[in-house]
Formats: C-alpha cells, structure tokens, sequence
C-alpha cells in the first residue's frame, strides 16, 4: 500500500490522540520504496521484518495493515509476536489467490445516472465497485480516487502486478493460518459488506486465532473504506487503542 493512503487514512484520528508516534512505510515495490531483488511474498515479509528490526531494534509497537497490508500484518504479528501489543486488520486479504476468495455479488447502491453520468468512463470503470452511497460521497470518492488511489496504482511497480498475477509468488510458502493462532493482544478486524475486491466472509475465518479481537463487518462500505464512514472508523480504532493502552498498564 502506498503510505499516503494510509496517513490520509489515521493521521484524522492520532490528531486527537497525542503520545502515539507513527511511522507510514511504503511496501515494496509501492510508492517510494527502493527495494529489489523481490521474487514472492515471503521476499516482501523479509524485507518489512528487516525495516522493522532496523527501525524499532526491538521496540515494542502496535500494527496496522490494509487489504494485502493485512495480510502482511498477520505474519509479522507472528514473527514478531513479543514485540506486537496490539493489530489492526482493514479490509484484510484473507486468501491471496483471487480466485478462491468468497465475494459478495456487486450491486451499487447508487443508481442516479445523472450522477454517474459526470465521472468519465475510465473512471466509472476504475470507481464502479465503490458506489455504494450518495451523490454526495460518489464526487467525495472521486476526489480521493484521483489524488491518493490513482496514483498508488500508477505507482506501483511491473514486477508488484506480474507478482499479484501469479497465486504461487503473490501468497506466502508456509500456512498463515497455522503460525498466527492464538495473538492474545488486543485486534481489530474490520471487514466490508460490500467489498468485492477481498470480500468480507474469509475474515471470519480467522477470528479464533485472535481472542482478544473485535470483529466488526462495516455496510454501505466497500474496499476503499472508510471513505464512507470516518466516524466509524475513528471509534473503533479509539476503542482498540484504549484496550491496547489499558492491557500495557496490567503488565
């Protein structure tokens, strides 16, 4: 995930939280990141568990990832799990291989066609799994599209897309599912009932790995959450941060 999404995303919510130090990396082959010689997923966890041991020698810290990000999370929550007190699961990539993931069929709730008669075709194309809401949020998500989704696509480096194409490079070698059981700190997983990118029901899946985690399944909300709902999100996330600051004080 490119970091500007991201920062866009929490910096709303630290504003009103002070004390919290963030740190927003660009995963490789995102953004501005720099790294090389990526071959498969487990190239990608090896180099983000090499930033983090860098960056934090041994810190203890909270984690936050999105769609593949979530994915990412999962597993260096588990590499790391002594030095993990708290995870953040948003629109996760439960099951890397698109084809055997369980999506909810697409049906938008905007059906206005004066309002969708203003975007392009490009963008009706690029934007059609995101109109679930009102007017109002269909030009909100457009200029989101345009200034931070469009261009961490177009940034996003050839050897990341032919990496996504292929199920036997784009998940891990070893079972995600078995390594990350039983993360006893405080989790978040928010799924979209509308997502038709990673869908919502997987998510559910790996609930009992997690038994200190909140599962919330979010409507009229789709893969760009929480574009719809910034209020909601900002409520859950003060909740885990709260379970997050009050389990540190029963150490």
């Amino acid at each position: 995930m490119n970091r500007q999404v991201e920062i866009d995303t929490y910096e709303p919510i630290f504003a009103t939280r002070p004390g919290w130090q963030r740190i927003y990396p660009d995963l490789p082959g995102m953004g501005q990141s720099v790294a090389r010689a990526i071959r498969n997923q487990d190239d990608v966890l090896a180099a983000m568990l090499d930033f983090l041991d860098r960056r934090l020698s041994g810190t203890p810290f909270v984690l936050a990832g999105t769609s593949l990000g979530g994915y990412l999370a999962r597993a260096i929550a588990a590499r790391r799990r002594e030095q993990v007190r708290g995870l953040l699961l948003k629109v996760p990539a439960i099951i890397t291989d698109t084809a055997r993931r369980t999506l909810p069929a697409f049906e938008p709730l905007v059906r206005e066609e004066s309002v969708l008669a203003a975007l392009d075709p490009a963008e009706r194309t690029a934007m059609g799994p995101m109109l679930v809401e009102a007017p109002a949020y269909v030009e909100m998500a457009r200029r989101r599209f345009r200034a931070l989704v469009q261009p961490a696509i177009d940034g996003t480096a050839p050897w990341a897309l032919e990496m996504r194409a292929d199920p036997a490079r784009y998940g891990f070698s070893f079972d995600l599912a078995a390594v990350e059981k039983s993360f006893a700190k405080p989790a978040l997983v928010i799924a979209a009932r509308q997502d038709t990118t990673v869908g919502y029901r997987d998510a559910w899946d790996i609930l009992e790995s997690y038994p200190r985690a909140t599962f919330a399944v979010i409507d009229r909300a789709t893969h760009g959450w929480p574009m719809e709902s910034r209020d909601l999100l900002a409520a859950l996330v003060d909740d885990w941060l709260e379970r997050i600051e009050k389990a540190e004080q029963s150490i």
